[in-house]
């Protein structure tokens, strides 16, 4: 399967532009920025989580750690 050349990393991912500024992150991989934070964030932008996924199948989730504040 061939892909798209990955854009310069000062390109943010696509997912940015649906979240507020709030939850927008950078990425473990690359340090793109990418919506990392909240509801359908992800530590990795789309580029960084193909190979993951296609390594991994297309299950492979992220689950936060973190407690839940009340």
């Amino acid at each position: 399967m061939t892909s798209a050349p990955r854009p310069p990393i000062s390109e943010p991912d696509p997912s940015t532009f649906t979240c507020s500024g709030g939850l927008v992150g950078p990425c473990c991989g690359c340090q793109r920025k990418t919506h990392k934070y909240g509801s359908g964030g992800l530590p990795l932008c789309q580029w960084c989580m193909t190979p993951v996924q296609e390594g991994w199948g297309s299950t492979v989730r992220f689950t936060s750690t973190r407690p839940k504040v009340l």
